[in-house]
């Protein structure tokens, strides 16, 4: 349902100088006003209270600036309440859609919208030009009301894996021009948060965002590269550089700049605004995207044992892959790297492996497989080798090392998804840039990396209980992300050491399981040796039997940076995932979601001594209902899981 209003719905004034909006949230406890006299500037209020101040915003188009000295030919509000199907339940199967929105005309051609939900802003630039343009750059400044925490990314170059320890400090401590990637989080006062990201971005570059020394931000981007060269298998050699960011057709709408704001830190990871302001599903058929879990080689570096044969890249050990995934119902595996012949040549599999045989046998036991390839290997013959891949029988693919993020690199995303989709295969996007509402159009993009995940346990410590709780607040905002959890070999911080060929992960392993729950991830890995998770059968089955789609998701409770409870729907059935930080904690759950009705929980909690020995849990199943409120204990760096089943 879509209502149009007249003017008079907008408090306008005017003056000889200047004209002023204001645009209010459905719930009227967010507002936007926006002031219109040399530039165009923007403030933001939670129930009156400013968190952002004359906020300023342009489009440098070379031979003009689009928002300096603007004039106002029209400004129109209007309203949506409407329900959102989507095609891969990432979080819930349907989103309420409702916002006010102001869009002003300026000449010549160009308009502004700010849209206005109950849980945030955005807005964005839109143009009507004939001609092709040159996007010298865009302005986006935030002027924040206070100085402010922040969680901040720090980037050392724009060309990024987007994998990074988000840091907390506040906006006047950041030294001016250190900048960070997106999504960050900022803390205003009140308890009110901001997380700040981008959607829709198409044919344009990633927005980072660089601190100035004061209580403000100041937008900076990849320019176009204009000649490079290789370096190694999977790099480049930046030699020149553009004095601009984009080249792109005049008549076109640009990404949203995306403000999530909560007063509670548990609606906050409920957000789904990224996705809301994205491009509908380009896609007219999406019955053969399945979503599911995967087991991983790479990790574990096909470290398995107790076999009689010499484990490798090669088809006896991807066979007892397979097995595994057979024998627990898990849909896929991969082949990561090593599979082909070379890093360059990817259309045939090295000299130890029978990749038909090993697609057929996977058939036969209703498993597939995903195929890694570097994106420079496969975009210099992507036609020719998805359609070998197609033929082949494989499902999909996880591509690696893009590493960047301008023009270029945003368009090979969708390129590479739509010739997948084309051929009825998914995509897992590593070494990415964040999710950015692609996926929406593109719902074969199965996952995103873009996060300092668990691969890092392989060669640093940096990977602890509470920057696992952080990314639910932060990288997660922006949408699914490939962590790769399901260590089962646990260590608290003391006991931790580093290992590239036999890695662990901090925390317990009921921090472990959880992750299932807490993180979003359609396409959700299992880490570890196969042999590793046959010599734990409860918690390999426990893990097995997650989905990694929902009808929906509730925040129970949480707070940002040192535990999070989460609660997913799954048909009539419900799964509940905590986690904490190093700090251990007494929590309550009230389990009034539930249907009416008895249910079976089955139930994977810290052990007693899981603080010392993190690899302890206790397994417990009993019968509960809706009316019942259960307290969970969770060891330092600990976690708690529990499967909810209609009886």
């Amino acid at each position: 349902m879509k209502i149009i209003f007249s003017l008079a719905c907008l408090l306008l004034a005017v003056s000889a100088f200047s004209k002023e909006y204001k645009i209010s949230s459905p719930n009227g406890q967010i507002s936007a006003t926006v002031l219109v006299d040399n530039q165009i500037k923007w403030s933001a209020s939670v129930d009156g209270n400013l968190v952002l101040s004359n906020s300023t915003m342009s489009l440098d188009l070379g031979t003009t600036i689009l928002g300096i000295n603007p004039k106002v030919v029209a400004a129109k509000a209007t309203s949506v309440k409407e329900v959102v199907q989507t095609v891969v339940a990432v979080k819930s199967k349907t989103i309420r859609n409702e916002y006010n929105q102001l869009t002003l005309t300026f000449k010549p051609n160009y308009k502004v919208s700010f849209r206005v939900f109950d849980n945030g802003i955005a807005y964005r630039f839109e143009t009507s030009l004939k001609e092709e343009i040159v996007v010298k750059n865009e302005e986006v400044s935030l002027n924040f009301a206070g100085d402010y925490g922040v969680l901040f990314p720090e980037e050392e170059t724009l060309y990024s894996h987007y994998e990074r320890i988000y840091s907390d400090q506040k906006l006047s401590a950041l030294q001016a021009g250190k900048f960070c990637s997106l999504p960050t989080l900022v803390k205003a006062n009140n308890n009110i948060k901001i997380g700040i990201t981008e959607a829709d971005l198409f044919d344009y570059p990633c927005l980072f965002m660089e601190a100035t020394g004061k209580n403000s931000f100041k937008s900076k981007y990849p320019h176009v590269i204009l000649k490079s060269e290789p370096k190694g298998d999977r790099d480049i050699k930046n030699i020149q550089e553009a004095d601009y960011i984009a080249k792109t057709n005049g008549t076109r709408s640009f990404p949203w700049r995306v403000f999530m704001i909560s007063k509670e830190d548990a609606r906050l990871v409920e957000n789904q605004m990224v996705f809301l302001l994205s491009r509908d599903c380009k896609l007219a058929e999406t019955s053969w995207i399945k979503p599911g879990l995967v087991a991983w080689d790479w990790w574990n570096e096909n470290n398995i044992y107790g076999v009689d044969f010499k484990a490798g890249l090669d088809t006896k050990t991807y066979k007892y892959y397979i097995d595994f995934a057979s024998k627990y119902k898990i849909p896929y595996i991969i082949l990561d790297e090593g599979w082909t012949l070379s890093t360059i040549n990817i259309k045939e599999p090295n000299k130890d492996l029978n990749l038909q045989e090993l697609i057929a046998y996977g058939k036969s036991k209703n498993v597939d497989i995903i195929l890694w390839c570097l994106w420079n290997a496969l975009d210099a013959d992507m036609n020719a080798i998805l359609d070998l891949y197609a033929k082949w029988g494989v499902k999909g693919i996880k591509v690696d090392f893009m590493a960047r993020s301008e023009q270029f690199m945003v368009n090979f995303y969708e390129r590479a998804a739509k010739a997948c989709a084309d051929r009825k295969l998914l995509i897992d996007f590593h070494g990415a840039f964040k999710p950015s509402g692609m996926a929406r159009a593109y719902p074969n993009i199965i996952n995103h990396e873009g996060v300092k995940g668990m691969e890092n346990c392989k060669w640093s410590k940096d990977i602890t209980p509470e920057h696992d709780v952080t990314l639910c607040f932060t990288r997660m905002l922006a949408g699914p992300m490939d962590y790769t959890p399901g260590a089962m070999v646990n260590k608290n911080a003391k006991d931790f050491s580093i290992s590239f060929s036999h890695p662990m992960s901090q925390g317990t392993r009921c921090h472990q399981l959880a992750m299932y729950v807490c993180y979003d991830a359609p396409l959700q890995m299992l880490n570890d040796s196969p042999s590793n998770y046959y010599k734990e059968p409860e918690c390999t089955s426990f893990i097995s039997r997650m989905s990694t789609v929902w009808d929906d998701t509730r925040i129970l409770d949480a707070k940002v940076g040192d535990y999070i409870v989460t609660a997913r729907q799954k048909g009539n059935d419900w799964y509940i995932g905590a986690m904490t930080d190093w700090t251990g904690r007494s929590l309550n759950v009230d389990l009034s979601f539930l249907g009416e009705g008895t249910y079976e929980i089955e139930i994977m909690q810290d052990g007693v001594n899981a603080d010392v020995s993190c690899n302890d849990f206790k397994r417990i199943v009993k019968q509960v209902s809706k009316a019942d409120k259960l307290n969970i204990q969770l060891a330092k760096g600990g976690g708690w899981a529990a499967i909810c089943r209609k009886i």
